[in-house]
């Protein structure tokens, strides 16, 4: 790609968003409009003489240069509706609406703002009088001493007040000498906060909001914060005043909930959100919002994004923030020191050479340009603030001693700059604090907070001999309790290996637990053990609750198929021994087994007898470290559409199957006598685990052809060029366990596994021959592995085993408003190998409505798109169009959707939008078909499969099915045989538009293109 990108401005922030844009390998060119002498003709920057104020001009200019992407930095432009201007003319555009733009250029919305929506704030008031707003300010019961202009000021319209009577003489120059000018026609007086003045920035898609590193301004023009107001004279990044736990708390009661509470409003805010924050005892309270990037924050912030901004910001338009979100250097700081005029922020002299540019930038510094200009080849000043000096180094003093080197380097008459930027870090860091263990990394609240919400999960897990409550120091387990007379104990411990390297790569954490589970008490099977009870241990370097929860919840559930209880574990977070989001399980289950029944019983096995196959479910909890090095060399993403799935399912998810639990299903079995030895294939495969139930003197031989492979394994030999011998010893090749049994037995215990699972007559045992090495021999392994790569797989991989998901079934959307009526027969039809539909998203415009639930249920991924969130119904409609694009969807159809779609979004899906009705259209239209039809008397009614148009019940109709009204009918048992006619009548006609039988034709009527012998033909 090589795309063109306008930025708008002059400053220092435009020329760090220039600079950072044009590392993007994705960018040709950056223009700067009208831009500094740091931006002009700098690589892949140059400046644009282009009058900014005139929006016209400006899009004519993009258009003309193919711009693909417009950034506005300063706030002038965005209050007065550039992106809006830039965004209906088809120009793509970083930055928020003049509608959500007040939040900055009006000081007097953005107070009013944030007491609607509930958002910490100083208190306030609002004047257009000054003798009312000098009353208010001497009567107030709080320290009324901040005095702002409400509208833009350049960044310093904002004057703190020593006291009373200089706070009545700012609002005197402010609303009668016109400091500010028409900005000042309204004041905001508001209470003079104490505490640490900190900058919290954030991307925001409208939805998401992704923080950016705290950073702090240095208002004052002098050292320890003498002199007066500046635009800011330095910066650094990140602020340990700050913590983690601090900014997540900012994040959710202040970005999120201003981004939130603005999309209430009806302006979806996309750009950057700045507030400028004052960490009181209270906690953090809002001082100002800013709408851009701030200036200096942006010369530290942006150069600690480790991402691609032009992707960042692509990503931000685009409203999917939430899946991929910005990525930050960590363990590094960064200090930008401003050099200013002599006289700023009063008067000064332009024009003055500035000399030493290059001598800093071989310190390795960066320098940024603001107030400069370039005048016979030579770079001059031309602004009061003219240049900011950055350093990015591994802590705050040794960033800001690089850049003092660069002030000192740097030359020009009369320069102004400070030398102790962040000195109030650097005092905070020195200060002695009394830790707590949560300072080292250890948040005993959130465990605490975990244990109770596991310990219900826990409890439905109790059994005979043991209630399975957590809490205490141990567990108990009554063997007498649970039916044991001379019982055995059993135990075995295992983890899920690299497996969970998928779970949290792909963020799905609801399987692993039974894995863990399976691979414990699956071992202990080996014993001829029933699983009493289990122990976990959860390991990580900070506690998620979330994801911890959602791991205990899938070993609570495995405990209940396993029959053993949950009876306690381990949680032990570790700082440090675990990067971000990385966790790991351990298990222990303990078992028993009456002494009779123990196994292997070796001395009864024989030659001759015969091995019985247990399915897997795939994988399992083995050889993952195997699979993950075939994914990185066939460059697959876990988020590719794995085979066979319908696109139902990635292949992450497919990874991700758990473990069988084979504990209750074996259970009867291998106490009945008749089984001899049981092995669980783990790892080490095929080849190592059914030695380890044999007498020495045997061997197995087994035949491939007689199992069926599932073809996951067959991708992995084909894709990693895998021997037999490799395959066998890494993984279970689709047999979970196997079952040693004498021949004549072998029917009779096969069908009784067969009941309840998939199983095999696999292989026999033999003698070893004499010096053989062989326990295990496996005839036809890679002959039935190559036949399991069918051709629907084939299909599903591209034909060269890469999968690329090549489905040629309509993609169809359903709408919903609740429990989704029609959608299960929706599903069920399209599931059919036949059918010409795939359903591939399911929207609702309610949260937490039973119908999404059944999609997941049904593996079908779900959209809600809330129709409250949006000023009018033509902005709802264009963001569920939106999804319907971005997924590539073909058919839409309404299942009990409450909302009446526009006439424009009809029209663009005119012939593709099917809904149905209870009657036989066009007899009895609207709301109430049952009760009207009723009324009428009439004796046959049924249902009406139609393409939605813009008048409701007009549509062409597609399919109709008549159900009789009978003597004494009411309008709910009408109504249920009806609802039984839909569910016949819509899968059929979906097929039928699908399958491209029916079309409806330009004159709006039905075009059939099928075999009049069909028995779906009119």
């Amino acid at each position: 790609m090589s795309d063109q990108v306008l930025v708008i401005g002059s400053g220092g922030r435009e020329h760090v968003l220039a600079w950072k844009l044009a590392t993007s390998p994705q960018v040709k060119r950056v223009f700067v409009a009208p831009g500094n002498a740091g931006t002009a003709s700098q690589g892949k920057i140059s400046n644009s003489v282009i009058p900014v104020n005139d929006h016209a001009v400006v899009t004519r200019f993009c258009k003309e240069n193919d711009i693909a992407l417009v950034v506005v930095g300063p706030e002038a432009p965005l209050a007065a509706g550039l992106v809006d201007d830039l965004t209906s003319a088809g120009v793509r555009c970083f930055g928020p609406t003049a509608k959500a733009a007040q939040l900055e250029a009006s000081k007097y919305f953005a107070k009013d703002f944030m007491n609607r929506h509930g958002i910490p704030t100083a208190r306030w008031k609002a004047f257009t009088d000054p003798q009312e707003a000098c009353s208010f300010i001497t009567r107030a019961d709080f320290p009324a001493l901040v005095v702002k202009a409400s509208g833009l000021a350049a960044g310093k319209g904002v004057i703190v007040a020593a006291d009373k009577e200089e706070a009545c003489r700012a609002v005197q120059e402010i609303m009668q000498n016109k400091t500010f000018g028409v900005a000042g026609e309204t004041v905001v007086v508001e209470e003079l906060l104490e505490g640490e003045e900190v900058s919290c920035l954030c991307f925001s898609d409208g939805i998401t909001v992704a923080p950016m590193p705290p950073a702090q301004d240095h208002k004052r023009l002098m050292d320890g914060d003498q002199g007066p107001n500046t635009g800011g004279m330095g910066a650094y990044c990140p602020t340990p005043q700050v913590s983690e736990d601090l900014l997540l708390k900012i994040r959710d009661t202040v970005l999120q909930k201003t981004v939130d509470g603005i999309r209430c409003e009806g302006a979806p805010y996309k750009g950057v959100l700045y507030a400028g924050l004052m960490l009181t005892k209270d906690g953090p309270k809002v001082l100002e919002f800013n709408c851009r990037f701030g200036d200096p924050e942006c010369q530290v912030i942006l150069p600690l994004l480790k991402s691609d901004l032009y992707e960042v910001m692509q990503t931000t338009i685009e409203g999917k923030l939430a899946s991929s979100m910005p990525v930050w250097l960590k363990d590094h700081v960064a200090v930008t020191v401003v050099m200013a005029s002599g006289g700023y922020p009063g008067d000064y002299s332009k024009g003055l050479e500035i000399t030493g540019l290059s001598s800093a930038e071989e310190l390795g510094l960066k320098v940024f340009h603001a107030g400069t200009a370039v005048k016979d080849d030579k770079v001059v000043t031309s602004g009061g603030r003219v240049l900011a000096v950055t350093a990015i180094k591994s802590d705050l003093m040794s960033a800001l001693e690089e850049a003092n080197k660069g002030t000192a380097v740097i030359q020009y008459p009369g320069a102004v700059y400070r030398k102790d930027i962040g000195y109030r870090a650097i005092a905070f860091l020195k200060q002695p604090r009394r830790l707590t263990y949560k300072d080292s990394g250890v948040d005993i609240q959130a465990g605490n907070f975990l244990v109770q919400k596991i310990k219900p999960l826990a409890a439905t897990t109790a059994r005979p001999g043991c209630n399975a409550e957590l809490g205490g120091f141990a567990g108990l387990f009554d063997l007498k309790a649970a039916g044991y007379t001379d019982p055995l104990l059993v135990s075995g411990t295992d983890g899920v290996g690299t497996k969970l390297k998928i779970a949290q790569m792909c963020g799905k954490h609801d399987t692993v637990g039974q894995d863990l589970v399976a691979m414990c008490v699956n071992d202990i099977l080996a014993q001829g053990a029933e699983p009493l009870f289990f122990l976990d241990y959860f390991a990580c370097g900070k506690l998620d609750v979330d994801v911890a929860e959602a791991v205990v919840a899938g070993i609570a559930e495995a405990c209940k198929i396993a029959g053993c209880a949950l009876l306690g574990g381990e949680t032990a977070e570790m700082p440090g021994m675990y990067s971000a989001g990385e966790y790991d399980l351990a298990g222990f289950a303990v078992g028993a087994v009456e002494r009779r029944h123990l196994l292997p019983q070796l001395d009864r096995i024989r030659h001759g007898d015969v091995v019985i196959g247990i399915a897997s479910s795939g994988l399992h909890s083995n050889g993952f470290s195997l699979v993950r090095k075939i994914l990185e060399k066939s460059s697959l993403m876990f988020s590719s559409p794995a085979p066979n799935c319908g696109g139902h399912q990635t292949l992450g998810e497919l990874l991700l199957t758990p473990t069988k639990i084979y504990s209750k299903l074996l259970l009867a079995i291998l106490r009945s006598g008749h089984v001899k030895a049981y092995a669980h294939i783990t790892g080490g495969g095929l080849l190592e685990n059914i030695p380890r139930v044999l007498p020495e003197s045997l061997t197995v031989s087994l035949d491939a052809h007689c199992w069926k492979i599932p073809e996951i394994f067959s991708w992995l030999q084909k894709e990693g060029a895998l021997s037999a011998e490799e395959m066998a010893r890494t993984f279970n090749c689709g047999i979970g366990a196997v079952l040693v049994v004498e021949k004549e037995m072998a029917a009779q215990i096969l069908g009784a596994v067969q009941k309840h699972e998939e199983a095999w007559l696999i292989g026999t045992l033999v003698p070893r021959q004499k010096d053989s090495q062989t326990c295990v021999e496996i005839k036809n392994l890679l002959e039935s592995l190559q036949a399991s790569f069918s051709p629907a797989f084939m299909n599903a991989a591209g034909g060269d085993g890469h999968l690329h998901g090549t489905d040629h079934r309509k993609k169809v959307a359903v709408l919903i408003s609740g429990t989704g009526t029609n959608m299960e027969a929706l599903i069920k039809s399209t599931k059919e190998p036949n059918s010409s539909a795939l359903i591939s998203l399911v929207i609702s415009n309610k949260a937490g409505v039973e119908g999404l639930k059944k999609a997941e249920r049904a593996g079908i991924p779900t959209r809600v798109i809330d129709h409250k969130l949006y000023g009018s119904r033509a902005e709802f409609d264009g963001a569920v169009d939106k999804v319907l694009e971005e997924l590539s969807i073909e058919l839409v159809c309404l299942a009990g959707f409450m909302r009446i779609l526009t006439g424009p979004f009809v029209r663009k899906w005119d012939g593709k939008i099917l809904n149905v009705h209870p009657s036989l259209l066009p007899s009895f239209k609207g709301a109430h078909a049952h009760k009207l039809v009723l009324e009428a008397g009439v004796r046959v009614t049924g249902c009406t499969v139609h393409f939605v148009a813009e008048e409701v019940d007009t549509g062409a109709i597609i399919f109709q099915e008549a159900v009789p009204v009978e003597l004494g009918d009411t309008e709910e048992t009408l109504s249920e045989r009806v609802k039984r006619a839909e569910h016949r009548a819509y899968p059929a006609a979906l097929q039928l538009v699908a399958s491209g039988a029916v079309k409806l034709g330009p004159d709006g009527k039905i075009s059939w293109q099928m075999d009049k012998n069909s028995p779906l033909s009119p």
